[in-house]
């Protein structure tokens, strides 16, 4: 199973860029792709953040994605169709010729459209999140949530939330293995994946919750709350980050242009 969130090392051009200017470009992509509703341009956003990955050997933490992206893509457009009538119906999802039932739930051209535009502006989204935390050591992403004035119990609990997630993973994994290896035997079927979280999520809690103590006596004991910090790192803008910062400007400038000739048109 790919780890998920997990800091890659490395020296790409998004590895020594500060990570002011990455979160800058999460935001710019987050504001981009929820304020325009063209298709076309959604993917172009999609497939420049893919290029760009592709480009400073990013890419196959997102391609281990791909499996979770078609499920959402599933998902939404599954909840479009049973929840949007608008457009031209191009089909029904229960075929005409079964008895009693046949023509039901019908599939619109706007809910397939409007379930399109919610993947793709999620999957923006995701890629640009993914670039930012695996291109960006978590202490650094930290320190640039600081700088940014936001209150030091809420960039901790997003350090505590990024380290977690692979750790909760990979115990999880060794949990179901040593359940494996001891015979366990849950079935099949849905009742079988059922019986199967039952002897991982017990001992995933126990373990979680233990290792929550622990790292609060850590914290306490760095004095992670006190109000005087020094760094022992330059964290300073340099001059690639202020081309960066203006080549994110230029193509936001350039992708709201389109965006405004697609609505006039």
């Amino acid at each position: 199973m790919p780890e998920i969130m997990q800091y890659i090392p490395g020296s790409s051009i998004f590895h020594r860029l500060n990570p002011l200017t990455k979160i800058l470009m999460i935001v710019l992509v987050a504001v981009l792709a929820v304020s325009t509703s063209s298709l076309a341009l959604l993917g172009l956003l999609v497939v420049a953040l893919f290029l760009a990955a592709v480009a400073t050997r990013l890419s196959r933490p997102l391609v281990q994605q791909l499996p979770l992206l078609v499920s959402l893509v599933l998902s939404l457009l599954l909840l479009t169709v049973l929840s949007m009538q608008a457009g031209e119906t191009i089909g029904h999802m229960i075929p005409s010729a079964v008895p009693l039932i046949g023509g039901a739930f019908p599939i619109t051209t706007g809910a397939v459209e409007f379930g399109l535009l919610l993947s793709l502006r999620f999957i923006a989204m995701l890629f640009g999140f993914q670039l930012l935390v695996i291109s960006t050591q978590p202490h650094d992403l930290v320190h640039a949530l600081q700088r940014l004035r936001l209150p030091v119990d809420y960039a901790l609990m997003f350090l505590i939330a990024l380290r977690f997630i692979p750790s909760l993973q990979l115990e999880g994994q060794r949990i179901n293995e040593a359940q494996l290896a001891r015979g366990y035997n849950p079935g099949t079927g849905l009742r079988g994946v059922i019986r199967t979280l039952i002897p991982i999520i017990v001992p995933l809690v126990s373990n979680s919750l233990g290792r929550a103590n622990v790292l609060g006596l850590t914290i306490d004991l760095r004095g992670y709350r006190t109000p005087r910090r020094v760094s022992l790192r330059d964290r300073s803008l340099k001059r690639r980050d202020f081309a960066a910062i203006v080549l994110l400007l230029v193509l936001s400038g350039l992708f709201v242009g389109a965006s405004l000739l697609g609505y006039a048109a």
